[in-house]
Order: structure tokens, then C-alpha cells, then sequence
């Protein structure tokens, strides 16, 4: 029984291979390699299939051991502003200038097809990440210290994509200010600050006579 199963097993990985394959030649010979080209059901359909048997069984049915409260969404938001938001933006919507020009793009993470991963799906992709798409893998490296509190991390991660769903409107505006800014964006609001120092707009402070 053992042997017929691993045959069975053998074939349909066999035959998930063969169907990726077909699917990136007819990709390549109609679109050629260009990233600007949404994805087709064919394509999302292989590559949901092919994430799916990527992971380990064991990666699903780990529990989340970080419990759910307002501190570790607190910590979660902060994290993901500072080290998400670029890709994902601070709702999980996806809608960020990296995210939309990602291939395939980044995905809304409030959806179904996110929020039906298990918890241990989810921490293993953060980890791990997922190859031939943009999201890298956040876990190994450094001191068995610092590995642990990465993988905590993770797991409050995990704890905040479950909560997108339910984000208010307040919780994105602060996160707005715990985003990182761009070279051009913190000498605006220097130029503001400024300004509302005494400064002209150019940044030359102004001279009163009386």
C-alpha cells in the first residue's frame, strides 16, 4: 500500500512539474520575461499549488505560542511598518509603489487566500520566504539569541496579519509615522521644521530689522 502511494505521490508531484513547465513557456513565448504583465489564472493557480507543496506538512500544524494581546499587536505594528509596509503597505492591502511593481504583485493579505493559511504556514513563509516571488526569508542567521527573538517576532507577525482585517483607520495613521522616509522626504521635513523655527522655506533663516 506504502509503495503505491509513493508511486501516487510521484506521479502528481511529476505531473504539477510538467504543468509549471508548459505554463512558463507559454508565458515566456506570448509575454517574454517582462514583470509588467498581471498574472493569469494559469499562473496563479500553478503557484498557489506549487506554495502549497513547498511547505512542510509539519509548518501547518504549528501552533502560534505568542498569545494574543495589545502589547504584541503594538510591537507587530511597529515591526511591520518599519519592515513590511514597503511592499505590503501598513493595511495589507498591497497597495505600495514596491509591492504593485513586485511579480507576481504583492498580495492583499486581508483576503481569503491569506487568512485561510494556518498559523504555522504563515510564520514558516516569513521565515522561509517563497522563491521566484519577491518575499525573502526573515529567519537564520546571527546568534541562537537573536534567532529566537526573530522567530518571536514572526509569530506576533503572524498575530497582526490576522488582525488586518479589523485595522482601524487610527492604527494606520500612526503607523504613517513609523514608516521609514526616503533621503527627499526627511530634507521636507527638515525644511518644515525649519520654517516653523523662524526659517524661510529655502531653509535660510529670515532676517527681521526694526
Amino acid at each position: 500500500m506504502k509503495h503505491k502511494l509513493g508511486w501516487l505521490l510521484a506521479g502528481m508531484l511529476s505531473l504539477a512539474a510538467f504543468v509549471a513547465l508548459a505554463a512558463g513557456v507559454i508565458l515566456m513565448r506570448t509575454h517574454g520575461l517582462t514583470t509588467r504583465a498581471a498574472p493569469g489564472p494559469l499562473e496563479r493557480w500553478v503557484a498557489r499549488r506549487a506554495r502549497r507543496m513547498a511547505l512542510p506538512n509539519d509548518a501547518m500544524s504549528r501552533a502560534n505560542p505568542i498569545a494574543d494581546s495589545p502589547a504584541a499587536l503594538a510591537d507587530a505594528r511597529a515591526h511591520w511598518a518599519d519592515h513590511c509596509a514597503a511592499c505590503h503597505a501598513n493595511n495589507g492591502s498591497g497597495d505600495a509603489e514596491l509591492g504593485k511593481r513586485l511579480y507576481p504583485p504583492a498580495p492583499d493579505m486581508r483576503l481569503e487566500a491569506t487568512q485561510r493559511l494556518t498559523d504555522g504556514e504563515l510564520f514558516y513563509i516569513i521565515q522561509n520566504g517563497i522563491r521566484l516571488t519577491g518575499m525573502p526569508g526573515w529567519g537564520g542567521g546571527g546568534s541562537a539569541k537573536a534567532a529566537a527573538h526573530g522567530e518571536e517576532d514572526s509569530w506576533k507577525l503572524v498575530r497582526f496579519i490576522r488582525h488586518l482585517p479589523q485595522m482601524t483607520d487610527e492604527e494606520e495613521r500612526e503607523m504613517q509615522g513609523l514608516n521609514p522616509k526616503s533621503p527627499d522626504e526627511l530634507k521636507e521635513e527638515q525644511e518644515e521644521r525649519d520654517f516653523l523655527n523662524g526659517g524661510s522655506p529655502d531653509g535660510h533663516a529670515e532676517h527681521h530689522h526694526h
